[in-house]
């Protein structure tokens, strides 16, 4: 079920000291007040100046006035978020945000020992993640959405406001009479997020007016599906050994082979295989009855390979 902001926030218990990320926008302002408000002194703002736009050193100055206003700290992490040829540009931005965030557990920040983050997306944030994942044929991962805490180079994220709706968390702060910035990128509708935000989320309001919690339901059902994947996949892995026995995996059922062997590429090398790839490359393991079968299918950013009863991945 949905819940206010002030629930969400009251049901969050991270270890703290606890690092905000605060853009500027209504959502981190609301996260970051609350939790300051909750842990006077414990929270820290993190604010990343991306760079991509001309109004970046607004952002950056609104966030440094209303941190000295609510007698917050506040961490700038300036970042190269420009995108590499093939890479898409909120990839580059994310790798760019979570390299900022490491920077807490360097030398320069030890002292303040923050090992945890919080991180302000909300429902409609979940909805529009399980809408493009929908729109891209994703499999589990994808069909599960935002998980609401994770790790990353030992540090502890969490997203406490999955549960509150967008327009509830704006309310939140005009009764308070705070302020924040519209960052006008998100009324840009070239982006495919933003034309679920504006085109789909009403409709979706005026049909199934309870969708955010189907939905939430439906992610977490992926999300658990998804561990039961994982763990058939750790068994799977033990028994065809690394790198992989070609027998062995002759003796799984094609979906095990798919699923174990996805694993192993993402696990071992962080290789990700398309549907097309994989599809490929399990037809060629079961064509591959005799010694002199040969094996080299492209599989992410390199190739699968066989080399004698084994197979192998490696980039060139």
């Amino acid at each position: 079920m949905t819940a206010t902001l002030s629930e969400a926030v009251a049901a969050f218990s991270p270890a703290l000291p606890l690092a905000v990320a605060y853009s500027g926008g209504a959502d981190s302002t609301a996260l970051l007040l609350a939790c300051a408000q909750k842990w006077p002194g414990l929270v820290h703002a993190v604010h990343i100046h991306h760079g991509l736009q001309a109004a970046a050193d607004d952002f950056e100055h609104h966030c440094r006035a209303f941190c000295l206003q609510h007698q917050v700290p506040l961490i700038v992490k300036r970042v190269d978020a420009r995108h590499t040829s093939g890479q898409s540009p909120e990839d580059a931005a994310r790798r760019a945000r979570y390299k900022a965030f490491e920077a807490l557990s360097s030398e320069e920040y030890q002292h303040l020992a923050i090992r945890n983050v919080a991180i302000a997306q909300h429902a409609d944030d979940q909805v529009e993640t399980l809408l493009l994942a929908l729109s891209r044929g994703a499999g589990l991962p994808g069909l599960s959405a935002m998980p609401a805490k994770w790790t990353r180079a030992g540090l502890y994220y969490h997203r406490p406001l999955l549960r509150v709706r967008a327009s509830d968390i704006r309310a939140w702060l005009v009764s308070r009479g705070e302020v924040w910035i519209d960052d006008p990128t998100n009324a840009n509708e070239q982006f495919t997020r933003n034309r679920i935000r504006a085109q789909l989320l009403p409709a979706l309001e005026a049909t199934f007016p309870h969708f955010r919690d189907t939905f939430a339901r439906s992610a977490a059902h992926a999300a658990q599906a998804q561990e039961v994947l994982l763990d058939v996949a750790e068994q799977d892995l033990a028994l065809i050994g690394v790198p992989p026995l070609i027998a062995q995996i002759h003796r799984l059922t094609r979906a095990r082979q798919a699923n174990v062997l996805r694993y192993w590429l993402h696990q071992t090398y962080g290789a990700v295989p398309s549907a097309a790839q994989l599809a490929e490359l399990l037809d060629q393991i079961a064509a591959c009855t005799t010694r002199g079968h040969q094996i080299r299918i492209k599989v992410g950013n390199g190739f699968v390979e066989r080399q004698g009863s084994v197979l192998h991945w490696y980039n060139p």
